[in-house]
C-alpha cells in the first residue's frame, strides 16, 4: 500500500541544498506537485524564480524551475506571469502538454498565449515594439497543430483576430475548401471587426473563391453576392460581372438581380453608368444588366407575384371595421393600418371601395395616414404611382384651399415615396419641386417624408439642401419629417460636415419634433459604420437633452446593425437600467434587436429580466426588441414571454406585446407553431371588447395586420430598407402614426421566381419535401353562423316518474284511460339505475373510443408540387428540390444550405438558424438553366394591374389623369360640391330637461 503524500516540505528542502543535481531533481519532483502543494510551493516562489534566472543552471533545470513556476501562478490566479514563465519553460511545457491532468492548466495558458499574441500583433500594427519570438512560436505551433488535426475554423479565428490573411491563405490552398472561405467572410462580417479591416479582409479572400459555374457546383454564390454589397466598390463588381459575361450569361444576371436586393441606390448607380457597351455579341447581355441593375425589373416582379398570390382574408377587417368606432382618428388608423399592412404591394384597394363611408370619416392626420396606406397597397407599382394618386397630390395652381385638403395632398406624396422605395430615381425630381413650392407644413411633412424614403441612400447634395431649407423654416411638423428625410438621404456616409449642422440646429431649436427628427436622421446617416459613429454617440449620449440621448442610442444600435457588437450591448444595457429618461430607457432595450436580430435565440434570454422590470417603458421596449428581432421565427421562447405581457397592467406594454406576437408570427401556420391559433383568436377578442383600452385595441389591430400580412418576409432582416423601415416604425410611439406605414419597407415577398435567359417567365413545377400543411396559408376566418332556438328536452326527477307509474296501474285496474304520456311528451325521465340505453358515463366513453373507428383519415402527403410564382417561406426554402429531370434548373442553389430530402423531419421554426439564411441568396428571383432549348417553351403572361380609380370615387370610369378633380366623395373636400342644406326646423323640449 503506497502512503499518500501529506506535505512538499521534504522537496522543497531540497532548494536549499548546494549540489546544483539536488536542486534539479528537487525542480521535477515538485511539478507534478503544484496541483495538491501548490500553496505550500507558493512560499518558495522566489527561490523558484531565482533558480530559473541563474546564468551557471543547465538549460533543461532552468526551463523545469520555469514551469514550476508558471504552474504555481496559475493555481494563485496570477495568468500574466503564468503566460510569461510558460514562454520562458520551452520544450519543458511543450511536454507538460502531453501530460495527464495538465490540460486545463495548458488549455488556460495557450488562450492565454493567444490573446497576448493578438494584442501583441493590434499594438504591432500601431507601430509599437516586435512580437517576442518565443510567443510567435507557440503561436506556429497553435497553427500547425490546427492544420495537422482538420480545425481549420479554429486556426481561421485566431488568424483573424492576430490579423495573420497569410494563414487564411495557407490553410485554403492546403484544402481548396470553398466553404471555408465563406466561412470567414461570415467571421468578419458578423464579429464585429474595425471597418477598415473588415474591407482589406474581404478584398483578400475576394480573388480567392473560384470562378463560380451555373448549377450545385457553386454554392458559394451567395457569399460572393454577400461580399460585393458589403464592399460596395464598383472597381470590384465591373471586372468580376464582365468575366462572367462571356461564359455565364445566366448567372451574371443572377448575380445582378441579388445585388440588387442589397445594394444601395448610389451603389447600383454606379454600376449601371460603369458598365461597358459591349461588342455585338455581348451589348444585349450589358443592355439587359443595366435594365436588372435599375431595381425596377425586380420590383415589377415581385408586384405580380404578390397580385397573383393575394390571399387577405378581408372577414378580418370587415370584423375590425365593425367593432372599432370609426369617428375615433385613433381606431381610423388602425383599420387604415390593419389593411395596408395586409394588402401591401398586392394592388388590391377592395376593402376601400367597399367601405367609402368609412373612408369619407377620416380627418385631419387620420386622412393623411388614409391617404398614405395607397402607397403601402401600391408599394413597387412605380410605372403608374402618380396617374393613381392623381387626384390626391397638389395640382399644378398649387396646394388646395378647401379645409382638409392639404392633409391628403401630404398624405398622397408620402405615399408617392413608398410607391417608388428602391427605385425612386424618377420620382425625386418632382418630390422635390413639391417640396420646394409647398407653402403649408402638412404637405412639406409629406414631401420630405416620401422623397427620403424615395431617394433611400442616394447620397444627393440637391435633395439634401432642399430638405435643409425647409428644416431652417423652423416648423415643428414640416422640420421633424425633414430631420428623418435628411438622415435617409445620406444614408451610411457617415458625412461629418451634415451631421455637424443638424446637431447644431437641433441645440438651437425649441421644437422636440424637430430635435427628434434630427437626433434620428444622425443615426441614419451612421447606419452600419460601425466605430466611426463612437465619437458622435458619445457626443449625444453625454447630452443633457433626453432626446438627443434617444437619438444617441439608436446611432449606436444602427452602426452595429446586425454585428452583436458585445460593446455596443453592454452599453445599450447599461443605459436601459440607469437613464433618468422613460424614452431613452425604453428605446434603449428596443435597439437591442438592431444589434441581435442575426441570433433571434439569443433575445428572449437577454431581455428576460428586463420584461419583468417595474417600469413600464421597460417592459414596453422589451416587447418590440422580441418582435423585431425574433420576426417571423415563430419562436416559441419569445412567445413564452410575450403572452403573460397581453394581460399587463399598462395599456402601452399591452400594445407592444400584441404588435411583437403578429411580428414574431408572420408567415407561421397552426401546424409549426402551436400558438397561431391562439393568437388570432386574442386579437378577435381583444379588438371586440369595447371595456379594453383604445391603445391596446390599436395594438392587436396592427398585430393582427403583421400577422395575416401574407407572403410578407420577416421584419429587421439584413437589408438595409428593412432595418430603416422597423426604426421608423418605432417612432409612432409619439402618436405619429404616419410613420407606422414605413414598416412595409420591412415587407418583401417570399417566394419562388423564375425566369429564363431572356428575362421571362416560363411554365415549371419544383417540389416542397414537407408536409402542406406546415406552411398552409393561415386558414381563414369562418362568418358566424346563426343559432336556431331548440326546444329542450324537460328533466323529470325519478320520483315523480314512479309516482306517474304508480297512478297508470291504478288507472288500468279501474279501466280508465289516463294517458299522461301524451300531456308530457316532451319530458325524458332521469333513471338513476336503468343504464342499458343512453348511458353516458365515462367509462362507457372510454370503451367506445378504444374501438378502432370504421372511416379512414385521409393522410396528408409528405411533399407538395408547386409552379412557378409561388408561395414559399424562408423556413420552406430549405426543403426546397427541383427535380433532376425537369426541363428548367436554377443556376444558383436555392438556399446557402439545403436539405432536399428529408421529408418527413418538420422544419425547427426555433432555432437561430432562421436568421443567417435569410440573406439574399434565398428562393427569390432565380435564373434558369433550360436543358432542353430544343423545345417550345410555354411561359406565364404577367399581368399588368389594372389602372383603376382612386378608391374613393363613387363611379370607376376609367383613369383621371394627374390634376384632374375627383367626382364623388373624397378623402379631400371636393371644391366643386355644393353646400350641405341646412338642418329642418325644430323646437327643442327645454322641460323635460333634468
Amino acid at each position: 500500500m503506497v502512503r499518500q503524500q501529506s506535505s512538499a516540505a521534504g522537496v522543497l528542502a531540497l532548494l536549499q541544498e548546494p549540489d546544483p543535481a539536488f536542486k534539479q531533481h528537487a525542480l521535477k519532483a515538485l511539478i507534478p506537485l503544484v496541483p495538491q502543494f501548490w500553496a505550500e510551493i507558493s512560499e518558495h516562489i522566489g527561490d523558484i524564480e531565482a533558480l530559473y534566472e541563474a546564468n551557471d543552471f543547465p538549460k533543461p533545470a532552468r526551463d523545469a524551475a520555469a514551469l514550476l513556476a508558471s504552474k504555481v501562478y496559475y493555481f494563485l490566479g496570477e495568468y500574466e506571469e503564468a503566460l510569461s514563465f510558460a514562454l520562458g519553460a520551452g520544450n519543458a511545457f511543450q511536454n507538460e502538454a502531453a501530460t495527464v491532468g495538465s490540460e486545463e492548466y495548458v488549455e488556460t495558458i495557450v488562450s492565454k498565449a493567444i490573446d497576448r499574441y493578438i494584442q501583441a500583433r493590434n499594438d504591432e500594427k500601431a507601430g509599437s515594439e516586435k512580437i517576442d519570438p518565443r510567443l510567435q512560436s507557440i503561436i506556429e505551433a497553435i497553427f500547425e497543430r490546427c492544420v495537422k488535426e482538420g480545425e481549420f475554423k479554429q486556426a481561421i479565428g485566431i488568424a483573424l483576430e492576430s490579423h495573420r490573411l497569410d494563414i487564411i491563405s495557407n490553410i485554403y490552398s492546403h484544402t481548396n475548401d470553398v466553404s471555408l472561405l465563406s466561412y470567414t467572410m461570415e467571421g468578419v462580417l458578423d464579429t464585429g471587426f474595425p471597418l477598415s479591416y473588415r474591407d482589406q479582409v474581404l478584398r483578400f479572400i475576394f480573388p480567392l473563391f473560384p470562378t463560380p459555374t451555373v448549377g450545385d457546383a457553386s454554392p458559394h454564390v451567395h457569399a460572393l453576392t454577400r461580399l460585393l454589397v458589403t464592399l460596395s466598390d464598383p472597381e470590384i463588381t465591373i471586372p468580376f460581372l464582365t468575366s462572367l459575361v462571356a461564359n455565364q450569361q445566366l448567372l451574371a444576371y443572377q448575380i445582378a438581380f441579388d445585388l440588387v436586393e442589397g445594394g444601395s441606390q448610389d451603389y447600383l448607380e454606379n454600376l449601371r453608368t460603369s458598365l461597358p457597351e459591349g461588342d455585338e455579341e455581348t451589348k444585349e447581355t450589358y443592355d439587359k444588366l443595366r435594365q436588372i441593375l435599375t431595381g425596377k425589373e425586380s420590383v415589377k416582379l415581385y408586384l405580380e407575384f404578390l397580385k397573383r398570390n393575394n390571399q387577405t382574408d378581408l372577414l378580418i377587417l370587415k370584423n375590425t371595421k365593425e367593432a372599432l368606432e370609426p369617428r375615433s382618428s385613433l381606431y381610423h388608423t388602425a383599420l387604415t393600418l390593419q389593411n395596408a399592412f395586409m394588402h401591401a404591394g398586392t394592388t388590391s384597394d377592395i376593402f376601400l371601395r367597399e367601405n367609402l363611408e368609412w373612408l369619407a370619416l377620416a380627418s385631419n392626420w387620420a386622412k393623411f395616414s388614409a391617404t398614405a396606406g395607397l402607397g403601402v397597397i401600391h408599394k413597387g407599382f412605380f410605372e403608374q404611382g402618380q396617374v393613381i394618386l392623381g387626384p390626391y397630390l397638389p395640382q399644378d395652381a398649387g396646394e388646395s384651399n378647401v379645409g382638409g385638403a392639404n392633409y391628403s395632398e401630404g398624405g398622397a406624396l408620402y405615399a408617392l415615396g413608398l410607391i417608388n422605395a428602391g427605385c425612386g430615381s424618377d420620382v425625386t425630381s418632382y418630390l422635390r419641386e413639391t417640396l420646394k413650392n409647398a407653402q403649408g407644413e402638412v404637405v412639406q411633412h409629406g414631401a420630405a417624408l416620401g422623397l427620403g424614403i424615395a431617394g433611400m441612400g442616394s447620397k444627393s447634395a440637391e435633395a439634401f439642401d432642399d430638405l435643409k431649407n425647409v428644416l431652417f423654416t423652423d416648423s415643428a411638423v414640416a422640420g421633424e419629417a425633414a430631420g428623418y428625410a435628411m438622415g435617409l438621404i445620406m444614408l451610411g456616409t457617415a458625412a461629418g460636415e451634415p451631421v455637424r449642422e443638424m446637431l447644431q440646429y437641433a441645440r438651437e431649436t425649441q421644437h422636440e419634433k424637430i430635435i427628434r427628427g434630427l437626433a434620428m436622421g444622425t443615426a441614419f446617416i451612421y447606419y452600419s459604420r460601425q466605430e466611426e459613429a463612437d465619437e458622435t454617440v458619445k457626443l449625444l449620449l453625454a447630452e443633457k437633452d433626453p432626446i438627443l440621448r434617444y437619438g444617441g442610442v439608436y446611432t449606436l444600435a444602427l452602426a452595429y446593425a446586425g454585428t452583436a457588437n458585445n460593446d455596443a450591448v453592454r452599453r445599450l444595457l447599461h443605459i436601459a437600467v440607469s437613464d433618468v429618461s422613460d424614452d431613452v430607457r425604453r428605446a434603449a432595450v428596443t435597439a437591442l434587436a438592431f444589434l441581435l436580430f442575426k441570433n433571434p435565440a439569443q433575445v428572449p434570454r437577454v431581455v428576460q429580466l428586463l420584461s419583468e422590470s417595474y417600469n413600464p417603458h421597460v417592459r414596453c421596449g422589451a416587447t418590440l426588441a422580441l418582435g423585431i428581432a425574433c420576426a417571423g421565427t415563430g419562436l416559441q421562447d419569445a412567445i413564452d414571454i410575450l403572452e403573460p405581457m397581453t394581460k399587463d397592467s399598462v395599456d402601452f406594454v399591452r400594445q407592444g406585446a400584441f404588435i411583437a406576437l403578429g411580428m414574431i408570427l408572420v408567415e407561421q401556420s397552426e401546424a409549426a407553431s402551436p400558438s397561431f391559433a391562439s393568437t388570432r383568436a386574442k386579437y378577435t377578442k381583444v379588438i371586440a371588447d369595447k371595456h379594453e383600452d383604445s391603445v391596446a385595441r390599436f395594438g392587436a389591430a396592427i398585430g393582427q395586420g403583421f400577422i395575416d400580412a401574407c407572403l410578407q418576409s420577416r421584419a429587421g432582416s439584413s437589408n438595409t430598407s428593412a432595418i430603416v423601415g422597423m426604426v421608423m416604425f418605432c417612432q409612432f410611439w409619439y402618436c405619429w402614426y404616419p410613420l407606422a406605414h414605413c414598416a412595409a419597407l420591412s415587407f418583401s415577398p417570399t417566394g419562388i421566381i423564375g425566369l429564363n435567359g431572356d428575362l421571362k417567365a416560363p411554365k415549371f413545377d419544383f417540389v416542397s419535401n414537407a408536409k402542406p400543411s406546415l406552411f398552409a396559408y393561415p386558414s381563414a376566418t369562418k362568418p358566424p353562423k346563426k343559432e336556431t332556438a331548440t326546444k329542450v328536452a324537460t328533466a323529470v326527477l325519478s320520483t315523480t316518474a314512479k309516482v306517474k307509474a304508480r297512478e297508470k296501474k291504478k288507472a288500468a285496474a279501474e279501466g280508465e284511460t289516463m294517458d299522461l304520456d301524451k300531456a308530457d311528451d316532451a319530458d325524458v325521465e332521469m333513471k338513476v339505475d336503468d343504464s342499458k340505453d343512453g348511458d353516458v358515463s365515462p367509462i362507457n366513453q372510454l370503451s367506445d373510443e378504444g374501438k378502432p373507428s370504421t372511416s379512414k383519415k385521409k393522410l396528408e402527403p409528405s411533399f407538395e408540387i408547386k409552379p412557378n410564382f409561388s408561395r414559399v417561406t424562408p423556413a420552406q426554402l430549405a426543403y426546397i428540390s427541383f427535380p433532376p429531370e425537369g426541363r428548367y434548373q436554377p443556376v444558383r442553389t436555392v438556399t446557402s444550405s439545403s436539405k432536399g430530402g428529408k421529408a418527413s423531419v418538420p422544419p425547427s421554426v426555433r432555432g437561430a438558424g432562421l436568421a443567417s439564411e435569410k440573406y439574399g441568396g434565398g428562393g427569390g428571383i432565380l435564373i434558369l438553366t433550360d436543358l432542353r432549348p430544343e423545345e417550345e417553351a410555354e411561359y406565364i403572361e404577367l399581368e399588368t394591374p389594372a389602372i383603376v380609380p382612386p378608391p374613393a370615387e363613387v363611379t370607376p370610369a376609367g383613369v383621371q389623369a394627374t390634376g384632374a378633380q375627383p367626382t364623388g366623395p373624397h378623402i379631400a373636400l371636393d371644391e366643386s360640391s355644393p353646400d350641405a342644406a341646412p338642418p329642418e326646423p325644430f323646437e327643442y323640449p327645454f322641460d323635460n330637461d333634468t
